[in-house]
């Protein structure tokens, strides 16, 4: 099967953008809009059980990476650049150290290719606790998740997978269930006796603490000519907390 993507422009320089845990392709649109105005073709992935693409029992950054593979020589495309924001960053990861030739850039957006422990069991929970045969209204469900999740940005963001299945009770465009019972795969290491010898790009948020200073010798083994870009006041989310120079920093390097 073929991820689901939603593709911008129709130029032969392609840049693809693969988002985090929980979210989608539509998570970039916004972004993906001035990168197509600058000339680019951006395709917008939903990963396997997230967004719009198909929903598997299995899951693991193996299989992400063979199925960023299918995708690109199904579109046939050509030398592209890769964007990966946190679970997406791993994924572009193990694609580019598998799959070198067929990557012309490659940024990492707030992510270490270093194991990271389960850390989004209480945001699982929470999600499976919503009662969808009870819950009529978008209000409801914000009500009923405000009482475990405070921050609401991250309900919204939370709640932009939420949709009517067959115009009648709410439910999940992420694969819940298959997510929650593989939670373990999402911070694994990614690792390899091969090293990417192009160009990376690691950006992190001033905020945010996913990548630290005792990681950069594990990412310089495997990707040697890799550099550091720091977005300030700017936290895991770092495109959507301060956008600006986030688009301004990435540009200049594309």
């Amino acid at each position: 099967m073929l991820l689901h993507s939603k593709i911008l422009g129709d130029s032969e320089n392609h840049i693809l953008i693969l988002h985090g845990f929980l979210g989608s392709g539509d998570n970039w649109i916004t972004i993906a809009r001035k990168l197509n105005f600058e000339g680019f073709t951006v395709h917008l992935i939903d990963q396997r059980n997230h967004g719009r693409s198909y929903h598997s029992e299995n899951f693991d950054y193996q299989l992400m990476s063979n199925d960023l593979l299918k995708y690109i020589k199904h579109h046939k495309i050509k030398d592209p650049i890769l964007i990966g924001h946190s679970m997406g960053g791993k994924t572009v990861m193990k694609f580019s150290l598998e799959f070198p030739k067929l990557v012309r850039k490659l940024f990492v957006l707030d992510i270490s290719p270093k194991e990271y422990p389960i850390h989004h069991q209480s945001i699982i929970d929470s999600l499976e606790s919503l009662d969808f045969n009870s819950l009529n209204t978008r209000k409801e469900i914000d009500n009923k998740l405000k009482k475990s999740i405070e921050q609401p940005a991250l309900r919204n963001f939370l709640t932009k997978n939420i949709f009517r299945k067959d115009n009648t009770r709410f439910d999940f465009r992420f694969n819940l269930k298959s997510l929650s019972k593989n939670i373990d795969k999402i911070g694994e290491k990614v690792d390899s006796v091969e090293k990417f010898t192009g160009e990376v790009y690691f950006f992190k948020g001033s905020k945010s603490e996913y990548i630290m200073d005792s990681d950069k010798d594990l990412i310089q083994k495997l990707f040697p000519k890799s550099k550091f870009i720091k977005i300030q006041n700017a936290g895991h989310w770092l495109h959507a907390d301060n956008p600006n120079d986030f688009l301004s920093e990435l540009l200049s390097l594309i």
